[in-house]
């Protein structure tokens, strides 16, 4: 908790929520959770149909420990009842609709009464005010404020705190950078991977001493800890990491505290499973795929959605005091994860070997190809330092050499290195695409 003249700050602070005891937090979970099967049963056909083909009904959730009777649900069942078939409410109801994409297939829509915005916004209010910040900030949202939930969904919390809020979206590099000093900006939201560019930009133009920054808010893509080192140190912010997805509500269901030591999900909107390949819960500490149940969520809740995100469980109380699950920083995504000859690959393996190699910077792209002979072929792109020479490695092909047996000795398969100019991987201001998989074009 933040304090000011020994005066400690709670506005969102919410102690009855954020450190209740794991016997209350049952119980208040098993009630929202028979309200929601409730609630999904008489009003959305979908799920009517998964509980008669399971042979449940409602009755038969009487606490949260029943939550694995009930159905998962995937993201091709949000497509397959495009637009708005899984909504538990009229559409008249519905104030606002945020949408993916659709780059894969059809877009999943999402909907939001007006109470779910409200709790949206202080759900977002309850991060910031996790991490310090309060109605003295200046907060910059450069993320798009399109159908993406992560601009209007920062943008209301922000709000909610009553910091001064800049939409600056995405885009103009320079123009951000000059927002951010013109207005005594404290606090930016957006990807990890524009920030790094926000931050060589910066240090480009000799302006990162004129920066007021302090906090740094990432999400949207996957990033390892050597990348929140990087930021911290170039931008002199504490960066934490936010995770949602707009399935859920967007933003806000889970975030880092002060205390950097994994994400708090907020228990009292969402619970968490961490399943194994079986749809057993893990145990603590071991890795499996989350999958989150909306509580609260009165137009779109969903239960037990397969997330398709690669986390562990951490289930001990934080340093902070607060009780709420944990989790720990993404691993990968399950579909992000690359099958090259048999051998499963996570490009965040390949981001913590480079990111350790001072020759090469943080920046990196995997293609994967398949070549005459039916064979897969894997290559890593990565940009080299300005001064790369300067160490025990003296040309091209010896870093190129290095590389190469850093990634095998990891990944277990041989991988063809491609070194690089410095600002020759693009950079975007949204997610970055590290992936770029050839095969199914053959």
């Amino acid at each position: 908790m933040k304090k000011r003249c020994g005066v400690v700050l709670m506005k969102y602070w919410q102690p009855k929520y954020e450190t209740m005891n794991r016997e209350e937090l049952a119980a208040l979970q098993s009630k929202r959770l028979k309200k929601t099967t409730v609630s999904v049963f008489n009003n959305v056909p979908f799920y009517n149909k998964k509980f008669k083909e399971l042979g449940i009904k409602p009755d038969d959730i009487r606490s949260i420990e029943d939550i694995n009777k009930l159905p998962t649900t995937k993201k091709p069942d949000l497509r397959d009842n495009y637009p708005f078939d899984l909504f538990a409410v009229a559409k008249s109801d519905i104030v606002r609709i945020h949408a993916s994409s659709g780059t894969s297939g059809k877009p999943t829509v999402v909907g939001y009464t007006a109470k779910d915005i409200d709790t949206w916004s202080d759900l977002m209010a309850r991060n910031f005010t996790m991490v310090g910040l309060d109605e003295t900030d200046v907060f910059q949202n450069a993320v798009n404020y399109g159908l993406f939930t992560g601009g209007l969904g920062f943008h209301y919390g922000i709000e909610k705190i009553g910091a001064m809020t800049v939409p600056s979206g995405t885009g103009n590099t320079a123009r951000q950078l000059e927002m951010m000093i013109d207005f005594g900006v404290t606090a930016l939201h957006c990807t990890p991977s524009y920030a790094l560019y926000l931050a060589e930009t910066a240090h480009e133009m000799n302006i990162v001493d004129k920066l007021s920054l302090k906090v740094g808010c990432f999400g949207a893509e996957p990033w390892s800890s050597n990348t929140r080192k990087q930021l911290e140190d170039a931008l002199n912010i504490k960066a934490y990491d936010s995770y949602g997805l707009s399935e859920l509500m967007g933003p806000g269901v889970a975030f880092e505290c002060e205390e950097q030591d994994g994400l708090h999900v907020w228990s009292d909107h969402f619970f968490v499973e961490v399943l194994d390949e079986n749809e057993e819960q893990v145990a603590e500490g071991e890795k499996g795929e989350l999958v989150l149940t909306s509580l609260t969520k009165q137009a779109l809740p969903i239960i037990r959605y397969r997330t398709g995100d690669i986390t562990r469980l951490l289930e001990s109380e934080c340093s902070c005091g607060r009780t709420t699950t944990r989790i720990s920083r993404l691993l990968g995504r399950a579909d992000d994860m690359l099958i090259v000859r048999g051998i499963n690959i996570f490009p965040s393996q390949i981001e913590d070997v480079i990111v350790k190699i001072p020759e090469v910077t943080e920046h990196f792209q995997i293609i994967v190809d398949r070549n005459n002979k039916m064979m897969d072929e894997l290559t890593v792109r990565v940009e080299l330092e300005e001064e790369a020479f300067t160490g025990e490695l003296k040309d091209l092909a010896a870093v190129k050499r290095h590389v190469e047996n850093e990634l095998k000795g990891i990944l277990n398969i041989r991988t063809n290195v491609e070194l690089v100019e410095r600002g020759t991987i693009p950079r975007t201001a949204g997610k970055s695409k590290k992936v770029v998989d050839r095969r199914a074009a053959l």
